[in-house]
């Protein structure tokens, strides 16, 4: 019996090229579910991307319309289809390096315009793609390509950042929660305005080693076993933080959204030219 799934996926691609153990198919998985089970036709849908492993999970693997772009200007792109095609789902997935590195500011200022985009920035912690060099995301405890020696940059906190900035929706979660994570997924894709999930991804070929974590399992047992609900971390220290994952949702509000705004603007001139 063949796969009900399938058809959101371009047969000719598979099977995936992904790393054993990469978290980038569970996150193809619940998407292609999601989609499933909100009953959105893909002719709907424009997924945009950058560069780096978790690029691949829309281009070339979804089966729907899709923009894959230069590194780090997926948002630009996506914020482009968005403004011509408003009543497109446009869905941005690509990795912390392509998003929060090179992309960052664009990453900012699409969240502070909240621009009617969904954005899945699938974290996992380095640039997988290209041998492992630091990314904004890497613990500081981390050594890599580039900071063999040691690392003494902070990570960025994305979701935290990127709820500062504006966004509707922003929540966090990683590959171990995969109910969560659907339901997360969900209510990004039906929020108006700019929607935001960090997903904490394993990577056990560029980061995993680095971290005595070379099987995908040792990373999923690491978010099991260190994850806590933002709801009940209130009040605690950051060094008891230390290590953690903060996940659930971080914001959902409910403010203008930017091509609206444009429309609103548009029709406002226009009445004033009759």
């Amino acid at each position: 019996m063949e796969n009900k799934y399938v058809k959101y996926l371009r047969n000719e691609t598979l099977p995936t090229e992904f790393c054993v153990g990469c978290g980038c198919g569970t996150v193809l998985n619940l998407f292609c579910h999601v989609i499933d089970e909100m009953q959105i036709n893909p002719d709907d849908i424009i997924t945009v991307t950058g560069i780096g492993c978790s690029s691949w999970i829309p281009s070339p693997y979804f089966s729907a319309d899709t923009l894959h772009t230069t590194h780090g200007r997926a948002i630009a792109f996506a914020t482009g289809v968005k403004v011509m095609k408003p009543g497109k789902h446009v869905i941005v997935i690509a990795g912390d390096g392509d998003l929060a590195g090179i992309g960052g500011n664009h990453l900012i200022h699409a969240a502070r315009r909240n621009i009617g985009l969904t954005v899945f920035l699938v974290n996992n912690y380095i640039y997988g793609m290209t041998g492992g060099q630091v990314s904004p995301t890497t613990p500081s405890t981390v050594n890599t390509a580039t900071t063999p020696y040691g690392n003494v940059e902070q990570p960025m906190q994305i979701a935290e950042l990127v709820a500062a900035a504006g966004a509707s929706y922003v929540a966090r979660w990683t590959t171990y929660h995969v109910f969560h994570l659907k339901k997360a997924m969900k209510e990004a894709i039906s929020k108006k305005g700019f929607s935001f999930i960090e997903i904490c991804s394993q990577c056990p070929t560029s980061y995993g080693k680095r971290v005595g974590k070379r099987e995908g399992i040792d990373q999923l047992l690491d978010f099991k076993e260190n994850s806590m609900n933002i709801q009940n971390v209130s009040g605690m220290r950051e060094d008891e933080l230390e290590g953690k994952y903060i996940v659930g949702k971080l914001v959902e509000r409910n403010r203008l959204e930017f091509v609206d705004g444009l429309l609103n603007i548009n029709a406002q001139f226009a009445e004033g030219v009759r």
